[in-house]
């Protein structure tokens, strides 16, 4: 991932959408890979959209870690995923699990430039993950040069969301 400025590293985070959400969230005990499907549109290529195919994983939460290692690792995705962490520390949105450390990794990922509309490609995603109904998938819509910091943004918000299952479940095996 190349290093990018605060400014298109806040953009990136501020303007991610999730367009459709997996059903299912990150397992307490065992690693979790969501699909994604990404859309960007190019700054140097009118009337196209960038699709970007992959999957990213999430490991396990772990919760007993010495002091020295609550930190998040972020394999695969380069120095501008620490600004990712960074920013939810200072919004006070760092989700408590990630505390006692959190992994992800991005696996291979596919690209392919569509000559069409935002608003087209947009739409026929959406329809055919609602027809496919896959509990792994997710649509996001994101920046292009950024993109890798938009695919973080959506891994974050899924840990958020699944963090008060993993509680429960860590407290439910009297592990917290």
């Amino acid at each position: 991932m190349k290093k990018h400025s605060p400014d298109t590293v806040q953009y990136a985070l501020e303007t991610t959408r999730v367009l459709y959400e997996p059903d299912h969230r990150i397992d307490t005990f065992g690693t979790t890979r969501f699909e994604f499907q990404l859309i960007s549109e190019p700054m140097d290529t009118v009337g196209a959209v960038r699709l970007r195919t992959g999957e990213v994983e999430a490991n396990k939460p772990m919760i007993l870690r010495p002091d020295g290692y609550q930190e998040i690792e972020a394999e695969g995705f380069g120095e501008d995923a620490g600004k990712l962490f960074d920013w939810l520390e200072e919004k006070g949105a760092m989700p408590r699990i990630l505390r006692y450390g959190f992994q992800f990794k991005r696996g291979q990922v596919k690209e392919e430039l569509v000559h069409e509309p935002l608003e087209e490609v947009r739409g026929r995603l959406l329809e055919v993950a609602k027809k496919e109904g896959r509990p792994m998938q997710a649509v996001l819509e994101g920046v292009d040069d950024a993109w890798e910091i938009c695919l973080l943004r959506f891994a974050m918000e899924m840990i958020e969301k699944s963090q008060g299952i993993n509680l429960f479940d860590f407290k439910r095996r009297g592990l917290l």
